[in-house]
């Protein structure tokens, strides 16, 4: 028997922390990158507060979200929820309650994100096929069609938009057509797309769509949404598999978002900054707010072609809410970021591979005077690095393409 006492341990000492208005600066980057994206005063302001999150307040909160939440979605589902983390913990909900061991899934990869969705599924014991689609490329339904002539699959998993590499898979909709036509329920990550641009989740039978917070809906990181169809919830209620995951059960999370019981304390602030941001796309109207981006993002498209700058996804493949750029062979992507949030205070985002910088065209940032702000930026540090770009030319057409449309 070991009667040794251990060794008395110095007590830990009091951290030098420096305030955080010490840390941040005077004045705030203009966040045009890949996310997150400005948020409005009444979406920060809402997200100072904090309330009950079992109280009758707050049960009228969720039921205006759920409500707003279903005309964003497009549906007219029950099953609307929030989620406590950020869009990958909407994505990883989605999957873990419709995958189990031996459930088939068909995963289309464009990128990063697309690849993400696959390796969940993988990871909760679904039998993966990977369909890699070209890069800068967007998914050929006639692909999938053969996919489908030789194997049966139980679930289907896309992104709308490939945030990582700006690809868009425009045939979305005609993808979940051939899905239905075989009994295979569809996942799309909707996240950098969600009110900016067409999705309908009824019309186009999708039975499980995620999207962040902090990118088209303009509200704050940190709180997801989701939606399920009908279809996808009955598969959900019906499966005998244990849950591997407690706080992403959707049946759980039914009981704090339907039934006005308790899952886990929600992100009360979160919520409230949530409602906010759903209530303004509401004021502004869908139909509003994608003609708004549509005509933002052609104008900083045009823009920055007219600058002699080349954009990394041909049109017809183009995600028009986060734009690539290929950087000149002469201009290093780290410095050319490091310049335009020293210099211009404005923030544009690199790349999770190509040699791409990329300008988001989400919520807030489609606003005229944060384009041209940003197209000076671009334009100056390019320059300033030693590429030969036309910076009038740029700031003209984006004039010009802004009025046009």
């Amino acid at each position: 028997m070991n009667n040794k006492k251990p060794a008395a341990m110095n007590p830990v000492d009091i951290p030098s922390v420096t305030p955080l208005d010490q840390i941040l600066p005077d004045e705030p980057l203009l966040l045009m990158g890949a996310g997150p994206v400005p948020v409005p005063a009444k979406v920060a302001a809402a997200n100072t507060v904090v309330i009950n999150h079992l109280g009758s307040t707050m049960a009228r909160i969720l039921d205006q979200v759920k409500s707003m939440a279903r005309y964003v979605f497009q549906t007219r589902s029950e099953h609307i929820m929030g989620v406590a983390g950020p869009g990958s913990a909407a994505m990883e909900m989605a999957i873990t309650n419709l995958v189990w061991p031996g459930t088939k899934v068909l995963s289309i990869n464009n990128g990063f994100f697309s690849g993400r969705l696959a390796e969940m599924a993988e990871r909760v014991g679904g039998d993966v096929t990977r369909v890699q689609v070209p890069d800068c490329s967007d998914i050929d339904p006639d692909e999938l069609k053969k996919l489908f002539s030789k194997q049966s699959f139980d679930v289907l998993t896309l992104v709308q938009g490939e945030t990582s590499n700006t690809v868009w898979n425009r045939q979305l909709a005609q993808v979940c057509q051939l899905a239905k036509q075989h009994n295979t329920l569809v996942v799309v990550d909707a996240v950098c797309t969600l009110s900016t641009m067409p999705l309908d989740m009824d019309q186009w039978e999708v039975d499980a769509i995620i999207t962040g917070g902090q990118k088209g809906l303009s509200s704050i990181p940190g709180v997801s949404l989701i939606a399920f169809s009908q279809a996808a919830w009955q598969r959900i209620e019906s499966r005998t598999e244990p849950m591997p995951h407690w706080c992403l059960d959707a049946r759980l999370a039914r009981q704090f978002w339907h039934q006005k019981g308790y899952h886990y304390t929600a992100p009360v602030s979160g919520l409230l900054a949530l409602h906010e941001a759903l209530r303004l796309i509401c004021e502004e109207s869908l139909q509003g707010r994608i003609l708004r981006h549509k005509r933002c993002s052609s104008a900083l498209q045009n823009a920055i072609e007219s600058m002699g700058l080349d954009l990394y996804v041909p049109k017809q493949a183009r995600l028009p809410s986060v734009i690539g750029i290929e950087l000149p062979a002469d201009v290093n992507g780290p410095q050319l970021l490091e310049h335009i949030s020293t210099v211009h205070r404005v923030e544009i985002a690199g790349s999770f591979g190509p040699n791409i910088v990329r300008i988001g065209q989400m919520g807030e940032q489609c606003r005229s005077h944060h384009l041209f702000r940003t197209v000076h930026a671009l334009g100056a540090s390019m320059q300033t690095l030693g590429a030969k770009v036309d910076v009038p030319a740029g700031v003209a057409e984006l004039e010009r393409s802004l009025n046009h449309h």
